[in-house]
């Protein structure tokens, strides 16, 4: 199936103004067009904000009836699609029910005076859903019904470029299932398998799949809790969204010591690392072929791995609403296709101390 790269990621939030300036603010996106009553569409408000080649759209709810309403009611402010871009909506659609996917919108046609847009949706774990939608004949802002928000003051961008990949967790029991799902829909393949025994602390566990589109334009890790002493980040996450979900989404920089010093400074909190990390990585690091300063990482927290492809610098951010659920993670990568393992155990100690504080370890 030709997936072009992420298109957009829908959230469905309690207060869809206060978010989209929250994500201008905090992260650094420009606000680029709006839908909503004022155009005429009476059930919902949407903010779409960009920054690089990231485009999220936060929608909010007009009434209790409303379904986007009700979704947040039940998960808090959260993921609802993970959009995809396509070359033709129709085909990918007809292959993926083909394939055994659940349809939930036939391929249908939006247009306006500058263009059209053909879109088609499919459910997802939980009450993800992921749209196709085909933008080529298309030169509008975002897409008809939306309008250019020209009276919004620009961001100040923090160098975020790209998604590089998007988290779900699952119940216990489900990650092979939903990695089968991507594997027989979208005929994504297995990048990394992470056990137990890889993502572990001494009081809790989680296991991984990482499956991707084999050229790196999406890549989907699947995350299910596995036996531990004590209530893992997976089970926290589970217990709060009420169903599987999108648990972060990790964004590409070419600069993360810049990107993270403007987000620290725009009022983001990243989740914090103990000084015995940093001096465990002088020595487990091959610091001739890493080109940063270590000591500047250590002071804004950034973590550091290696593999045979090269190395990433990575950092989590805190949970961004008011339920320990979504959050984000900051990412530079110099060749390395991995996800961080030798930064598994500080990193799931850092989650622990922040789950502690909450009483939910």
């Amino acid at each position: 199936m030709p997936i072009l790269g992420y298109d957009a990621i829908e959230f469905y939030v309690g207060n869809a103004r206060q978010a989209a300036h929250y994500y201008r603010t905090a992260f650094g996106f420009d606000v680029t067009a709006y839908a909503g009553p004022e155009h005429g569409i009476r059930d919902r408000c949407s903010y779409v904000l960009e920054q690089g080649g990231i485009r999220f759209v936060v929608t909010g709810g007009l009434g209790p009836d409303s379904p986007i309403v009700r979704h947040q009611a039940t998960h808090g402010d959260g993921v609802k699609d993970v959009a995809f871009l396509v070359p033709n909506a129709e085909e990918a659609f007809a292959v993926a029910v083909q394939r055994g996917a659940q349809a939930l919108a036939e391929p249908y046609v939006d247009e306006d005076d500058h263009g059209k847009i053909v879109r088609a949706s499919i459910t997802a774990y939980g009450d993800t859903i992921h749209t196709f939608v085909d933008r080529s004949n298309y030169s509008g802002v975002y897409a008809p019904g939306y309008h250019p928000t020209n009276h919004q003051v620009p961001a100040e961008a923090t160098g975020l470029q790209f998604v590089d990949h998007v988290v779900c967790n699952v119940e216990l029991g489900q990650m092979d299932r939903w990695a089968k799902y991507y594997a027989d829909i979208m005929g994504f393949t297995q990048l990394h398998h992470f056990d137990d025994e890889a993502i572990a602390t001494d009081y809790t566990a989680l296991m991984s799949k990482v499956l991707w589109d084999g050229d790196g334009r999406i890549k989907l890790p699947i995350n299910e809790p596995a036996a531990g002493k004590k209530k893992s980040q997976i089970e926290e996450y589970l217990d709060f969204y009420g169903s599987a979900g999108v648990q972060h989404m990790a964004l590409a920089t070419d600069d993360i010591v810049e990107t993270v010093r403007r987000m620290r400074a725009n009022g983001v909190r990243f989740l914090s690392t103990p000084a015995t990390y940093y001096e465990d990585l002088r020595e487990r690091l091959d610091w001739t072929t890493i080109d940063a300063d270590l000591d500047t990482l250590q002071e804004l927290g950034v973590l550091v791995d290696q593999d045979d492809e090269g190395y990433l610098l990575q950092i989590f951010t805190k949970a961004v609403q008011d339920r320990p659920t979504v959050f984000y993670e900051v990412i530079e990568r110099h060749g390395s296709r991995g996800f961080g393992v030798g930064n598994f155990k500080a990193l799931f100690e850092a989650i622990e101390r922040d789950q502690a504080e909450r009483g939910n370890l």
